[in-house]
């Protein structure tokens, strides 16, 4: 007994050793001295530059605020815009430290990329944008319809998978990025584009006549969005994870960018564990015990930035739905800061 209770304990030891020597992402990151993350290559309320060259959106938002976490500074970071074919080796190639891209977490995705999902930005469902013109008012009224699709996204077998279970036929002509996806549509070499709802208000946005197409009702999958880390360092993992939930949990708790100053002086157990007034939680994630007021003075709470990219507050309009904090009927939820 004692003979196995030694080879447990040197099991245990060696395990704390081998996640001590694969924590270097923060360290790379630091000694850096900037954040690299990767994006798309243009879709506005997620990932977009101006004609300045400045990046927003809600993904931008969410390597900013690991940004302000890590360096009390949200501009630290590196955009890298890249295609959804790209996406994923750039990610196992060390080239970027975070994909923070409209990415649908699958299994698939979660086993085999040699890669972890970090949690759900966003509630996204596969739909269709048609013309008006076409006086289509439901997808199942598509048969026989050409079909524009993005290669290297999920959206290829979901089209396959809907079209085959309603007995229609469907004829796919599919392209190596977004912007040759909807150029083709808009010309007219397809008769529907699809894509993740999300995407379909955003594109629709860059078409010449916007208010001449319209997004169908049907939302044919589960697309769940978040950013993805290498496999291999929990730590990295744990700081991504929790700066997306500390986003959530600000805004369940009240707190936004104009009242951040007067809550941190809140003696509410809750908020002085999160704005760490009260314990060290920072600490044991490797950041400092003011990261939560790092990322919120940097970006806001959850609800604000997706107010400011792609909500009621944006040019998309697009409507908060599932992705409401779970007290308000959605299904944004993060664990508690404690």
């Amino acid at each position: 007994m004692k003979h196995r209770s030694l080879v447990v304990a040197l099991a245990v030891i060696a395990g704390f050793g081998c996640q001590a020597a694969s924590a270097q992402t923060l360290k790379a990151v630091k000694e850096r001295g900037i954040l690299s993350c990767g994006v798309s290559q243009g879709l506005p309320g997620f990932s977009a530059p101006d004609d300045k060259g400045n990046w927003a959106g809600l993904d931008v938002d969410v390597c900013r605020a690991i940004a302000a976490a890590v360096f009390n500074d949200p501009t630290k970071v590196k955009f890298v815009p890249l295609s959804a074919k790209d996406r994923f080796t750039a990610l196992q190639s060390g080239e970027i430290d975070v994909l923070s891209r409209n990415t649908t977490w699958t299994l698939s995705r979660d086993t085999s990329l040699g890669a972890n999902f970090t949690g759900v930005t966003y509630y996204d469902g596969q739909g269709f944008l048609v013309k008006k013109a076409l006086k289509v008012n439901s997808a199942l009224e598509l048969n026989s319809a050409s079909v524009c699709v993005q290669t290297g996204t999920t959206t290829e077998q979901n089209v396959g998978d809907y079209f085959k279970s309603n007995n229609m036929k469907y004829e796919l002509i599919a392209f190596g990025t977004a912007d040759e996806t909807v150029k083709a549509y808009e010309t007219g070499r397809c008769d529907v584009f699809t894509s993740d709802i999300s995407q379909l208000y955003a594109e629709r946005l860059k078409l010449a006549n916007p208010a001449d197409h319209v997004v169908l009702p049907e939302v044919i999958s589960k697309e769940p969005l978040g950013p993805m880390v290498r496999h291999g360092d929990d730590q990295w993992f744990d700081i991504v994870k929790w700066t997306l939930f500390a986003m959530v949990d600000a805004e369940e708790l009240g707190v936004t960018q104009k009242n951040l100053d007067e809550m941190v002086k809140s003696n509410k157990p809750e908020l002085k564990r999160m704005f760490g007034t009260d314990g060290n939680l920072g600490e044991q994630l490797g950041l400092t015990k003011d990261w939560v007021i790092r990322i919120v003075k940097a970006v806001g709470n959850y609800g604000e930035t997706f107010d400011r990219n792609v909500g009621a507050g944006s040019k998309l309009g697009i409507s908060r739905g599932l992705n409401k904090l779970w007290n308000k009927g959605g299904l944004q939820y993060a664990p508690p800061i404690r």
